[in-house]
């Protein structure tokens, strides 16, 4: 990794804050020792920490940062009264470019908020989206919104369609990924009518992706398609409730191999299989959701994290620091505004996202 790649860390935010982040970035540095760090928190408390990495400390450097955001803070709150904290700090450094992209497990809302307010959305952008990625039968898949917006209207869930088919071609290198909108059903006749909008819009435009139409949850795990619209409280429910899903069957497994001694023996004998399966259900593995439209890259950490998946999450903004993710989008959806005013009778407006901020909702 080059030797200017350099990663803004939020050191105070999460559960389990700042042990847990310090040593899921001494653990990340093994994969990428070429990054430099910026750890934002409480000097007094994160000094002795740093020093107990040795890895960590050739790496970081530690920027005061007096105050802490609460998880339970409203966003409009964290914008009033958090200018001196680890979570502003940290997005400061993207802001002013002196780093390519901040990480933070901390409150949601309130990282949204900052975000938008100090890197400002790529033009054509009406609202930010948080995009996760889901393990699938086939690889991953770009699921988005997944907390951001509660409600959305036509014209943002095709910015969302943009964004996502941005990051997954950064991601996984599709020249025209896939995209689906989330739906009751795959019938056209179904929805509500912002969603029959949208797929009318992403039918009629001519941009680099190929649009699949309609796709049920199921369809999300089978991999259907390789991005996955939706508005922020229906993908947050169905993120969290196939987190919930992935747990339930570890504990259900765990009991069924343990009740026996044959079961028991049959466990040990297919241990290694077990432990890929178990590796492949881990939601921490696929730690990190990035936030979409943005003029700057913040990846969000779950807040209940721990090291292995701070660690996971250090991955991908290494990842998104390797590309001009911003740029990318911007140039997609300048590209669907002249398609949409070339195709607009004359005297006709251009159909605009509501504005108004952003209600996070993901913790």
């Amino acid at each position: 990794m080059a030797q200017s790649l350099v990663i803004s860390i939020d050191a105070m935010g999460g559960d389990q804050a700042p042990l847990a982040i310090l040593d899921g970035v001494s653990d990340a540095l093994i994969r990428h020792p070429g990054a430099k760090v910026l750890l934002h928190g409480d000097q007094a408390k994160l000094a002795p920490l740093v020093a107990a990495h040795p890895r960590l400390a050739q790496a970081a450097s530690v920027r005061h940062a007096s105050e802490v955001i609460a998880m339970d803070a409203k966003p409009g709150q964290a914008l009033r009264n958090g200018r001196q904290s680890s979570m502003w700090a940290a997005i400061a450094a993207v802001a002013s470019g002196e780093a390519q992209v901040a990480v933070s497990a901390g409150n949601t809302g309130a990282l949204m908020a900052i975000s938008k307010f100090q890197l400002r959305t790529v033009e054509g952008i009406a609202r930010p989206a948080i995009a996760a990625l889901w393990p699938t039968t086939r690889a991953e898949c770009v699921v988005l919104d997944v907390g951001a917006n509660i409600e959305c209207d036509a014209a943002e869930l095709v910015d969302f369609a943009i964004m996502g088919a941005a990051y997954a071609r950064v991601l996984h290198g599709f020249e025209r990924p896939t995209v689906g909108l989330l739906n009751v059903g795959v019938e056209e006749v179904k929805g509500h009518e912002e969603l029959k909008a949208a797929s009318a819009i992403l039918k009629a435009a001519d941009l680099p992706l190929r649009y699949h139409g309609f796709v049920e949850g199921d369809d999300i795990c089978a991999g259907t398609v390789d991005v996955v619209v939706t508005d922020g409280f229906t993908g947050n429910v169905a993120l969290k409730s196939a987190e919930g899903a992935a747990k339930l069957i570890a504990t259900f497994l765990r009991a069924a191999l343990s009740r026996t001694l044959l079961a028991r023996l049959g466990a040990f004998l297919a241990s290694g299989a077990f432990a890929a399966l178990r590796a492949k259900m881990d939601p921490r593995t696929s730690n990190g959701g990035v936030f979409l439209g943005l003029n700057g890259v913040v990846v969000k950490s779950h807040g209940g994290t721990d090291a292995t998946g701070f660690s996971a999450a250090f991955d991908l903004a290494v990842e998104m620091a390797a590309h001009d993710l911003p740029q990318r989008i911007a140039v997609d959806v300048a590209r669907l505004a002249r398609d949409t005013e070339a195709a607009q009778p004359v005297g006709a407006s251009t159909p605009q996202g509501a504005a108004g901020e952003s209600e996070a909702v993901v913790r």
